[in-house]
């Protein structure tokens, strides 16, 4: 499948359009798109098709810090490389603008973004793309240029010299060049004071409970960073691991994707082995997914066969009171084992495992060790969220053993924070009380005056009493029964647990080693002792979810 990116679009948070950068052909002009765009309906998918317009368009679309990025091709084209290339354009703004990227950035660089947007695509064809190849092609003024306004001095962009001095120059920077290989992600001539190398290893949970508290689904989704400040061009070789050994290390990473530079037939002979040369400065190495219930013998496995472990477990019962108007919230605090002592290969000052932060907490209280290591992990940022019905009016009580709670109105949702330093290996609980809409029985309770029945002047009403008190009685019951049954109706229905953390992964994969190919490497000295580091990090941002 062939096509075209025939235009790109950027409108601001008013819709306001402040970039039309046009590749080829005669696109729709900004302010005739964006109403096409409008009137579809919400949610928008990120691809629409507008069969009115003439010719016929394709309009690919991302919404990025309150910017939207539109797209469009009148010829048929791959999808995912429309979407992806929209991705790369967001990521290279970051990268020279600066992020957040604001429309008064892309206004006052617009110089810059042109350049940017002429290379990454050229007549329609995706071209560059890498951010250390685009550092080479597009001239980017530092604050000294700016501050330096228009005065000519030596080392000043736009400086003028002989032509003699120029050619040299020119020269010189081509004999470099010829010496360094032609990597489309490194930039040539790296050079860097202190040489550091740093792995990140960072994934989000995606955990589904039954109200049983038995899991349903358990996914990671992986992310390796890498940073790379380190001068030449270095030969890297990262070695992977589990916990059940290096051999296993291909069933667990399911779906890998891998960076440009990786040398995938290493791969695929020795799974857990990475070869590349990196690009300069931070990039996503790899991404894998890792399911934490695997099937064994042609059933899910349960919580005790994968041993799924989480940090926190969660449990939530409803309609409790004699009224069934509370639900309680039960948490479980327990300890997970780090990733242990990971040794890296030629690490000069500090081991890996001490790069996970400094950061304290009861977590880690009373466990030794350092607090945010992969050999004493530490939980932060735990928050428990309850939705919550529409027909629920109020929550009158909030009981909570440990933390704060707030409850939003129009959100209709009830959040649990607990800091830091309350999140210890125990239990915690909060019961609630819900409150219903008002009804015609119930609209003088709160005055505790109440009218019943039909008020008429009938005589001899004393004679009647003890039968009215037993219709009373019997309605009273009624009245329970009923009440129990409305407020089953506002129980939740789900709870999520967010948390991260520090020096833990729910999969287990590990950094063994990380060495640097002194045969392959060029233009690093014997004597170079690069400093490295590795951190891991488990984040669920709502991602542990129970059913009630």
């Amino acid at each position: 499948m062939t096509g075209s990116i025939e235009a790109l679009y950027i409108y601001d948070e008013h819709n306001r359009p402040i970039l039309t950068h046009t590749y080829t052909s005669r696109p729709l002009s900004a302010s005739q798109l964006l109403p096409l765009y409008q009137s579809r309906p919400t949610p928008r998918s990120n691809f629409i098709y507008l069969p009115n317009t003439s010719p016929p368009t394709l309009v690919f679309n991302v919404v990025h810090s309150n910017l939207l990025f539109l797209l469009t091709s009148s010829t048929e084209i791959e999808p995912l490389l429309a979407l992806e290339f929209l991705h790369r354009v967001i990521d290279i703004l970051e990268e020279f603008i600066g992020a957040p990227i604001l429309a008064q950035k892309i206004e006052n660089n617009y110089d810059v973004v042109a350049q940017l947007l002429n290379e990454m695509c050229d007549a329609g064809a995706i071209s560059t793309t890498e951010p250390n190849a685009l550092r080479d092609l597009v001239e980017v003024e530092g604050w000294i240029g700016k501050l330096l306004g228009g005065i000519n001095i030596p080392g000043k962009p736009g400086y003028s010299a002989s032509s003699n001095s120029n050619m040299a120059a020119i020269s010189s920077t081509g004999a470099l060049a010829a010496n360094t290989p032609a990597l489309p992600w490194r930039r040539a001539n790296v050079r860097h004071t202190s040489n550091e190398l740093y792995v990140d290893l960072v994934e989000a949970l995606t955990v589904t409970l039954a109200p049983s508290g038995r899991p349903l689904a358990a996914f990671a989704n992986g992310t390796i960073a890498f940073t790379s400040k380190i001068s030449g061009v270095p030969d890297l070789l990262l070695n992977l691991s589990t916990p059940s050994g290096k051999q296993n290390l291909n069933s667990v990473m399911e779906l890998p994707v891998f960076h440009p530079c990786v040398r995938l037939a290493r791969w695929r002979e020795k799974p857990g082995e990475l070869s590349f040369i990196p690009p300069d400065g931070r990039f996503v190495l790899a991404g894998y997914e890792v399911d934490l219930l695997p099937f064994q013998n042609g059933k899910s496995g349960t919580t005790a066969s994968s041993n799924l472990k989480l940090p926190v477990s969660i449990e939530v019962k409803t309609s409790l009171g004699p009224q069934g108007s509370d639900f309680e919230v039960r948490l479980f605090i327990t300890k997970v084992s780090g990733q242990g002592n990971t040794s890296i290969s030629g690490s000069s000052s500090r081991s890996s495992s001490r790069v996970g932060g400094r950061g304290t907490g009861g977590f880690a209280a009373g466990l030794g060790g350092q607090a945010g290591t992969s050999s004493t992990p530490t939980l932060e940022d735990l928050v428990v969220t309850v939705p919550l019905p529409a027909e629920v009016r109020n929550l009158s009580e909030m009981r909570a053993s440990r933390g704060d709670t707030t409850y939003n109105p129009g959100e209709k949702d009830l959040e649990w924070h607990i800091p830091a330093k309350d999140a210890v290996v125990g239990g915690a609980t909060l019961r609630c009380t819900v409150v219903g809409p008002l009804s015609n029985e119930e609209d003088f309770e709160s005055n505790g005056f109440r009218l019943e029945g039909n008020y008429d002047y009938e005589e001899n009403t004393y004679q009647s009493s003890s039968i009215k008190a037993a219709k009373s009685e019997v309605t009273e019951e009624q009245r329970d029964v009923k009440r129990v049954a409305q407020n089953k109706i506002l129980m939740p229905s789900s709870a999520t647990v967010s948390f991260s953390v520090k020096g833990w992964l729910a999969s287990g994969i590990k950094v063994e080693s990380l060495v640097i190919d002194a045969r392959k490497s060029r233009g690093i000295g014997e004597s170079v002792k690069p400093y490295k580091g590795v951190k891991y990090l488990t984040v669920s941002r709502g991602g542990v979810e129970i059913r009630c």
